[in-house]
């Protein structure tokens, strides 16, 4: 009688011991997507969509630092979207066949007016619609918080998901350095794809990060994808190293703006004297 009262307490024991460890691997594992799980911001549709001509917008989110826009129809002609902000030109490619893109509200809060244009030959176009907004950021950087058409990732990039594991229960300075240290030492230049590389590419982040090589705009899209899933805001820059057309970052890490270079730090350059920006996303 004793050995099986003994034999039922062991029992016991070991399934408390066993169910204790699960618990602490559960909080271990929840711990280390605390920062992307908390972090993270996704575009969402809305039911404010306004229309104009061929171009269709949705202005539910621009709180949030972006729109989306569509082609209200299919078309095979070649489609650009201009947003102008205080006289400052953006352009984006915009799919005929009726994908949605974001569109970030980097200028911050104010008016834009958004305007559509379709290829109606040559280097032709001709306004297919336009429409303004006004939008009241609920913070004027939060538009470096969400994906976009130039910084572009899900939630099943294998960058946010390197993001996670590096950041967990770090502060945003700690964050950002290790995103630094990640970058400068698991990638490479990607010289070839430097020399045949065709105007007007995006960045690629997915299939830099696969390949662990990219150009400068890629590695710059990767860092800042990086660190805005973790909650930290990070610019897109485009512009002129010298006299190089190029790519960096610049973040916001607590208040402060750190500049940083992927393709510098990869030797990928020569050294700078002087960075002229262009635009940013």
């Amino acid at each position: 009688m004793e050995r099986q009262v003994i034999n039922r307490l062991h029992r016991t024991a070991v399934y408390l011991v066993t169910a204790l460890v699960l618990i602490m691997l559960a909080g271990a594992f929840f711990y280390m997507r605390t920062r992307s799980g908390e972090n993270a911001r996704w575009p969402e549709e809305g039911s404010w969509v306004q229309y104009s001509g061929l171009l269709a917008a949705d202005l539910s989110n621009t709180s949030q630092g972006y729109f989306m826009a569509w082609a209200s129809q299919p078309t095979s002609q070649r489609l650009k979207l201009r947003v102008v902000f205080n006289g400052t030109n953006l352009d984006y490619d915009l799919p005929g066949d009726g994908t949605s893109i974001v569109v970030p509200l980097q200028m911050g809060s104010g008016s834009y007016q958004v305007l559509l244009y379709e290829n109606v030959s040559g280097k032709k176009y001709a306004e297919a619609g336009s429409l303004w907004l006004d939008a009241w950021l609920d913070r004027e950087d939060i538009a470096f918080l969400y994906p976009n058409q130039y910084v572009d990732y899900t939630e099943l990039s294998a960058a946010v998901e390197q993001a996670d594991a590096l950041c967990a229960g770090k502060s945003n300075m700690d964050a950002f350095q290790a995103v630094c240290s990640f970058m400068k030492s698991g990638f490479v230049y990607d010289f070839v794809k430097a020399l045949t590389v065709k105007a007007g590419t995006l960045p690629d982040i997915d299939g830099s990060y696969e390949k662990r090589m990219g150009v400068c705009q890629d590695l710059s899209a990767i860092m800042c994808c990086m660190l805005r899933t973790q909650g930290i805001p990070s610019r897109l820059v485009i512009g002129y190293a010298d006299d190089n057309y190029h790519a960096w970052t610049v973040t916001d890490v607590d208040g402060e703006e750190v500049f940083f270079d992927p393709t510098a730090e990869l030797s990928a350059i020569s050294r700078v004297k002087t960075y002229s920006v262009e635009r940013f996303y």
